[in-house]
């Protein structure tokens, strides 16, 4: 009998892939995002899942990640693009493995991979158009493009494609937005200039794929939404969560009023109730910034987490209802049972659906895989 699980509806998964794609234009192409082991629902499952239902392309931050996609026989086309120096990129360049290049310094080292592995590496040059993370700074990028101009003319690298990011897709109407895509239009107009106009241009993520048509160019990287959520409340109603957590309630007990509630008795009963016992808590992904704030559906009724989360436990209140040892409790789902959701969480813990998600499951706590496509 298990005692917690968190449970992957892959089919969910491909649904959202294939409605995804039905948002793009003839011609786009759609990268599935698994970067931190699928956010949370286990990379190689997903990645499975996404390219049978027509992602052609996948996105890995490290290279590790799209070496373990590799491994598992995974053939589509797979695009890394956060590396430290000193990376064995050479592994990546045999492995066929797209790499990203945000300055000069990168991009060298992916020459000498690709000729330490006598074969030409497929490049990403990406452009900061206002994120300030990632990409090259305005003003480097024509120095950049020259130099990978010139690598691909010696047959070192192919330029495969220009790349940026947006920073406030998931706000409509935010004023970045077109001063980003004014700028992406720039980096493009700049890399003309010099000769440089690769087949696939990417800007979109989840939230432009939904919102902004005019930013999917050639290719479209969605991320959250490939899990079925979605970054902008409301914009996506055909997309399907895949990830619930379940875990079995381990005790009930009657508390009298008056009585503290966990570590720090930050919680006080306030009148005579009954309190269950979950056996999950932050080692497993439960947020404490969720404590007294956190929803569990236990017995088809919507309950409230009282006291601090604890390392393996929450407690629940019951009132009077007849909550029982064994009975499920359900964290959150997709919501169509009016059970928590993954965004009732991110509120109770004032933080972002993306993280709740990414942060679930663990050894103690596994994945099981559900649906047809399990």
């Amino acid at each position: 009998m298990w005692q917690a699980q968190v449970r992957i509806d892959l089919d969910a998964v491909r649904h959202n892939v294939a409605t995804l794609r039905g948002l793009l234009r003839p011609g786009t192409a759609l990268m599935s995002v698994v970067k931190a082991d699928a956010y949370g629902h286990g990379m190689l499952p997903v990645a499975t899942a996404a390219v049978r239902a027509g992602a052609t392309w996948l996105g890995a931050a490290t290279l590790d990640e799209a070496l373990a996609l590799r491994e598992h026989g995974i053939t589509v086309r797979i695009l890394s693009w956060l590396h430290s120096p000193g990376r064995p990129l050479r592994e990546a360049v045999d492995a066929d493995i797209d790499l990203s290049a945000s300055s000069i310094a990168a991009l060298d080292e992916i020459v000498e991979a690709a000729r330490q592995a006598r074969r030409t590496a497929a490049v990403h040059l990406k452009i900061d158009t206002g994120l300030s993370r990632n990409g090259a700074a305005r003003a480097d990028w024509p120095a950049l493009v020259t130099a990978a101009a010139k690598a691909q003319a010696g047959g070192d690298v192919e330029i495969v494609a220009i790349w940026s990011h947006f920073a406030c897709a998931d706000e409509p109407g935010h004023p970045s937005i077109l001063r980003q895509q004014l700028a992406f239009d720039e980096a493009l107009d700049v890399a003309a200039g010099l000769g440089v106009e690769p087949p696939l241009r990417h800007l979109a993520n989840s939230a432009a794929a939904l919102t902004l048509p005019e930013s999917h160019f050639e290719l479209v990287r969605v991320g959250l939404s490939t899990y079925g959520l979605s970054p902008i409340p409301g914009a996506a109603p055909d997309l399907r969560p895949a990830m619930s957590v379940h875990a079995r309630v381990a005790l009930v007990k009657p508390v009298p009023a008056g009585e503290g509630v966990s570590y720090g008795h930050t919680y006080k009963i306030l009148k005579d109730t009954s309190l269950a016992l979950v056996p999950v808590g932050y080692a497993d992904g439960v947020p404490r910034s969720a404590s007294s704030r956190g929803l569990v559906e236990i017995g088809g009724k919507i309950r409230r987490v009282v006291g601090r989360v604890c390392m393996d436990q929450i407690v629940v209140d019951c009132g009077d209802d007849d909550v029982r040892a064994g009975d499920e409790a359900v964290l959150f789902g997709a919501g169509t049972r009016g059970e928590p959701t993954a965004d009732d969480w991110a509120a109770a813990a004032g933080t972002i659906n993306y993280e709740i998600v990414t942060r679930m499951g663990s050894n103690r706590t596994p994945r099981v895989y559900v649906g047809e496509s399990a």
